[in-house]
Formats: structure tokens, sequence, C-alpha cells
């Protein structure tokens, strides 16, 4: 007997969760690799997806023209999705991470208030769900 499970279903669950997920480029850049013959061109592009309700997914993806890593960045957002705790339109708690020399402190805000941050935070922030926060860079 073959062995069906997971078959079309599957599928059909996956088609329905892409087509939910609001996706945003929040960077584009022209890379370099240098080779014998000079410089050779790429695109490196980071998306994030998100459903609004605290799932979203962030990739990064390179090619040699943009519209292929936008695709490539997107696959891969959608592969890395993960789950944020929301406090109803916020985040529970002040949060502050740091990457490198990066630091971003985040925090609750009252309703009402909107989202005050800039850049990649505010993508991120928006396809999160996020609609009341404060965010220092």
């Amino acid at each position: 007997m073959a062995d069906n499970r997971g078959g079309r279903r599957r599928e059909r669950r996956r088609d329905e969760e892409r087509e939910e997920l609001d996706e945003r480029v929040v960077d584009i850049r022209r890379v370099a690799k240098v080779i014998k013959g000079g410089r050779r061109f790429a695109f490196r592009t980071v998306v994030v997806v998100g459903d609004g309700k605290g799932r979203i997914g962030i990739g990064v993806g390179k090619a040699r023209a943009v519209p292929d890593s936008i695709r490539k960045a997107n696959e891969k957002a959608r592969a890395n999705i993960k789950r944020v705790s929301l406090a109803d339109t916020t985040i529970p708690y002040t949060v502050t991470g740091e990457h490198g020399g990066a630091r971003v402190m985040l925090k609750p805000a009252a309703p009402g208030t909107g989202v005050i941050a800039g850049g990649g935070v505010r993508a991120v922030l928006e396809v999160a769900g996020v609609r009341n926060i404060l965010s220092k860079n």
C-alpha cells in the first residue's frame, strides 16, 4: 500500500500560509566579489515576512539580479518563521538586544502611541503585528 500521509492536504496548508503572510523588503545592497578579472557584482536583499499576529521570519538572499535575490530572501524568511510574544498590541516587557556595535531597545507603549521606530526595526515590528511600541537604536 502506498503511504499517502500529508500529501495534498499539507501542500494546501502551505499555500494558504504563503498567501496570508505580509512581505517587506528591508534592505537591498550591491556587494562585490573580487576575482582575477576585476569585481563581480551581486545584490544582497533582506526580507521580513509576518502574519500580523506574532509570527515573523527574516531571510537574506543574494543573487546577480535584484528579483532573484528578493525571491531567495523570501523563501528563506518563510522557512525561518518564529513566534514573538505579544501583549495585545504591544510587547509584554522592555527588551534590549545587541549584535556587534548595534544596540536596539524596545519598550512597550500605551494604546494609541503607534510604532515609534525607524527603518528595519519598524518593518519587523509592523509585520509582527505590534501597533504600539517605543524603540531606540
